[in-house]
């Protein structure tokens, strides 16, 4: 029996649960990146960006290259960056609400 499509869009959306898997996700949209320089940039455990590399490669949003003794990370497609604009856009507008809401409150 195939997924419905809601599901499959929940479980998209879970795999972007996690702090690391957006912050690579985010770097990424620069252009590809070598390991190294992931790390560098994250600043975790090599363990834990590795395993969260693995979720985003199973999940294929990114893809891995080997170069040499060098993987090399990069976005699938120009669609992820898009999703990550739409969710800046997003939260902007929240916040934006939100302090409205906060100036509002004050000035009673």
């Amino acid at each position: 029996m195939p997924v419905p499509l809601y599901q499959a869009k929940a479980d998209f959306f879970r795999m972007l649960g996690h702090p690391v898997r957006i912050r690579v996700l985010e770097l990424l949209q620069d252009g590809p990146k070598a390991v190294r320089e992931l790390l560098a940039e994250i600043e975790v455990e090599a363990s834990n960006l590795s395993a969260q590399l693995a979720v985003l490669r199973r999940s294929g949003i990114v893809t891995a290259t080997r170069e040499g003794s060098t993987v090399v990370y990069a976005l699938a497609g120009a669609d992820v960056a898009d999703l990550l604009r739409a969710a800046r856009r997003i939260l902007t507008e929240l916040l934006v609400g939100q302090n409205q809401l906060l100036a509002q409150l004050q000035a009673d």
